[in-house]
């Protein structure tokens, strides 16, 4: 009884509480909802296939999704007659795919990618199935059948892009489905190596039985699908970005539960604080410190519990909106869609309920502390605003912070992040326990400006926060979070995008750069409008010495490129051993120190390489290089991965000449898809998608941290200004005027907003100098610390509006009884 009765007269105090814990919940039904539905799907282009025999995986480092290995062509053409004779199999299509792109009014359009081309042999067609619903299938060279959402009716000429280059086409017909259909014969020398046959069944056929018939003609060479498990050969994309999206949704997930618990602990530290002569009459009148615990716990568990119910329904109706944003945002694949079940929100209901009481623990411990002589208590001048305890905490813990930076100036690039967080949640935490020993002379220092003025406005606001240090300091902590927070994330992320880019960009020896424009990478046309060096990325795989668990070896990142101009372009090149100039023919090959060392090779020795066509062949190791000073694992002759990858496009081609005035050749390059840019561009834009990605998870985090703790700022405002309502009625009765008590009100959140801040600017700044300096050690060029100016600020001023509402809008309403009221009851 007595809970819901302090509940009903301090319920204002309590909305912090309410709104972290609704939209914390909210946040977790929404994201768990999202994780459930993000499983692998059966891609519609084989939704039609019943049964499906894929290559064996290859071993994948962590993070990473590599195609499988390619079924070599003698063993391709073995395995499809094999399985075109099992009972019941009507046909066994080997799926054939290249990059193609269609080019419409001179430019080309769509989204391709490369690990999910979009040209296929007319055979494929079936294992969608597509429809086909105009015209015929393409049976001269010159034909194609293609998405009818491209407007085009049959017998319309239309130009292709391949990694050749453009080419004329007759439509034959259009499908409901998207992808460019070339006669078998046609298309079988524009694609790679087979990684997949579909079968095709007859109606009467039984997919059990042809799967097992299927394991028995594959043995450990590949692996027979059916049913749900035909999501195994989803595109390596759709896996990487929901791969990437879970990453963020859990990062998000736990900062929100992280956030909530300091929202509910802050709150009800402050509320105890100020109810400390409540408390002090009840322990008066025979209340027990246990009782004044279970008192904190029922009002956390009475929250809690209306707010988690809430958030639970409020995320499950947001949640498909949310999972659509993921999908504009690139974190979640094209047709995702979320799936609602029943027992993601209960989950995140009872988790709110834990939050809600871990964090009101040690509130109540507090409670439980006050002695009955409290209720004689009136001012609220602290005595000893640093205790003992407090001390200790704050020196222990800012130590560990300056030494984990210490620490972080010489880090190693994996570790830098890692340092970097875990020194500023120590400073951060250190100067929270520190801050009523900073507060009086950041206090002295903010004010000064203001005892110049007329009036008593400047003198209130530096002895109200004089007087009350420890408030002072509970209110300035969540401004403290917001802005350290924002300043090291958003700065880091925009520092070291910024090194990375001024490294790439002093290891190119070049003038200008071709680079794709509306394509996944360059064609063979375009790299000759333009004469440099030209970097043309591939995948090949290698048995390691120990072999690998599925047998297919482990793939590889390679590089097809001219020895003489790349050596003359790349400013990084460091020969560890061996000869780079041996690197001449098709027969040699340049590997990386890490490569060499994990599977024995050597200069002058041999190894033995899978290509993308699922050939394999012997080369020699001419030189070994330092591991960074080449843009992939090996380099081979450009010729060779051009043999044996011919759906492979170019990322790159370096020239000597500067870019100035268009030369007449802009419009032919971007017919073909390319650009040519500076090299300072060049480098900041070679990972722009992936830099996206990272900084649009960068301001996701951003926005739950600021919105969180602005709720604790507001709501610790708005108990600090009721709490103070008899103060603010005795300054109108001693002759101050409404205006002039709302600009005190109005200084005063103005001051905490300030030593906020400037602790906040501390901590960071701590931080992102060391990174700026580990990674100016690493990269070996000069770095600039960038720190974003519109982001930091846009949070800045988001926390002063509300700040200000939250202050001046209820004192506004104390005021209202004039200086005779007594306005309402805070005890």
């Amino acid at each position: 009884m007595l809970s819901f009765a302090a509940l009903r007269a301090r319920w204002t105090g309590l909305l912090g509480p309410f709104v972290a814990l609704c939209l914390g919940v909210a946040l977790m039904s929404a994201t768990a909802l999202i994780l459930v539905s993000a499983q692998p799907r059966v891609p519609d282009r084989y939704a039609g296939a019943e049964v499906l025999v894929a290559a064996p995986p290859v071993e994948a480092v962590s993070g990473t999704f590599p195609e499988r290995r390619p079924w070599s062509p003698e063993r391709t053409a073995e395995l499809t007659g094999r399985l075109a004779a099992l009972h019941g199999v009507t046909a066994a299509v080997p799926d054939r795919s290249f990059y193609a792109q269609a080019v419409l009014d001179g430019r080309p359009v769509g989204e391709p990618a490369l690990g999910d081309p979009q040209g296929h042999g007319w055979s494929s067609a079936a294992l969608a199935p597509y429809r086909l619903v105009a015209g015929s299938p393409p049976g001269r060279p010159d034909e194609v059948v293609l998405d009818r959402a491209l407007g085009l009716a049959p017998g319309s000429p239309v130009t292709l892009l391949t990694a050749t280059g453009p080419a004329g086409y007759t439509v034959a017909g259009t499908v409901d489905g998207p992808g460019f259909y070339l006669a078998d014969p046609v298309a079988a020398p524009l694609s790679r190596g087979v990684r997949l046959i579909g079968l095709v069944l007859a109606d009467d056929a039984d997919p059990a039985a042809i799967r097992a018939a299927a394991e028995a003609v594959v043995g450990r060479d590949g692996t027979v699908l059916t049913g749900a498990d035909r999501a195994q050969v989803e595109p390596p994309r759709d896996a990487r970005t929901r791969w990437i999206g879970m990453q963020v949704l859990t990062a998000m997930t736990a900062l929100a539960g992280f956030v909530s618990i300091f929202v509910v602990a802050s709150t009800f530290a402050f509320g105890v604080a100020q109810r400390r002569r409540e408390f002090g009459l009840l322990r008066t009148v025979g209340a027990t410190p246990g009782q004044l615990r279970r008192l904190m716990y029922a009002e956390a568990l009475a929250v809690g519990a209306v707010g988690a119910a809430v958030g639970a329904v409020l995320g499950t109706a947001c949640a498909p909106a949310f999972g659509a944003l993921l999908v504009d945002a690139g974190f979640q694949p094209a047709g995702f869609r979320v799936r609602i079940e029943p027992w993601p929100p209960a989950a995140a209901y009872l988790v709110g309920l834990v939050v809600a009481l871990l964090g009101v623990w040690s509130a109540s411990r507090r409670a439980g502390r006050v002695r009955p002589l409290e209720a004689l208590r009136e001012a609220v001048v602290d005595r000893r605003p640093m205790s003992r305890s407090r001390w200790i905490g704050g020196i222990v813990v800012t130590a560990l912070g300056l030494l984990l930076t210490v620490l972080l100036a010489g880090a190693g690039p994996d570790e830098i992040v890692n340092y970097a967080l875990y020194a500023s949640m120590a400073l951060t935490g250190g100067l929270t326990l520190l801050a009523p020993v900073l507060v009086p002379p950041l206090t002295y220092a903010l004010t000064w400006p203001l005892g110049r003025l007329r009036g008593a406005t400047g003198m209130l606001v530096r002895r109200n926060a004089l007087t009350a240090v420890r408030r002072t300091a509970s209110t300035s902590a969540p401004m403290l979070l917001t802005v350290g927070f924002t300043v090291l994330i958003a700065g880091s992320v925009a520092t070291s995008t910024g090194a990375y880019a001024s490294r790439d960009a002093g290891a190119i020896r070049a003038g200008s750069v071709l680079v794709p424009d509306g394509t996944p990478g360059l064609s063979d046309a375009a790299v000759a409008t333009v004469a440099g060096t030209a970097l043309l990325p591939s995948t090949v795989y290698a048995d390691p010495p120990g072999g690998t668990a599925t047998g297919a070896g482990e793939p590889l990142a390679a590089a097809g490129v001219d020895p003489v101009g790349f050596a003359r372009v790349n400013g990084r090149l460091s020969v560890v051993s061996g000869d780079f100039a041996a690197f001449r023919g098709p027969e040699t090959a340049v590997v990386t120190a890490g490569l060499a060392e994990r599977f024995g090779w050597s200069a002058g020795g041999g190894a033995t390489l899978g290509y993308p066509d699922g050939s394999s062949g012997p080369v020699r190791v001419a030189a070994v290089v330092a591991d960074g000073s080449i843009p992939a694992q090996l380099l081979l002759a450009r010729e060779v991965v051009r043999a044996h990858d011919p759906s492979a496009l170019t990322e790159a081609v370096f020239t000597t000449a500067a870019t100035g005035p268009d030369d007449g050749g802009a419009d032919r390059r971007a017919v073909l898809g390319a650009r040519l840019v500076g090299v300072a561009e060049y480098a900041a834009e070679r990972d722009a998608a992936e830099d996206r990605l990272v900084w649009l998870a960068t301001l996701i985090l951003i926005g739950v941290s600021a919105g969180y703790t602005a709720i604790a700022l507001a709501n610790t405002l708005l108990m600090a200004t009721a709490h103070r309502a008899r103060e603010l009625l005795l300054l109108l009765r001693a002759g101050a005027t409404v205006r002039q008590v709302l600009g005190t009100v109005a200084a005063e959140s103005g001051l905490v907003l300030a030593i906020g801040t400037a602790l906040g600017l501390l901590v960071p700044a701590v931080a992102l100098l060391a990174i700026r300096s580990a990674l100016s050690e690493q990269l070996g060029v000069p770095v600039g610390l960038v720190v974003p100016g519109w982001t930091i600020g846009s949070v800045v001023a988001g926390c002063v509006v509300l700040a200000l509402a939250a202050s001046v809008l209820p004192a506004r309403l104390i005021l209202r009884a004039g200086p005779g009221g007594a306005g309402p009851r805070v005890e």
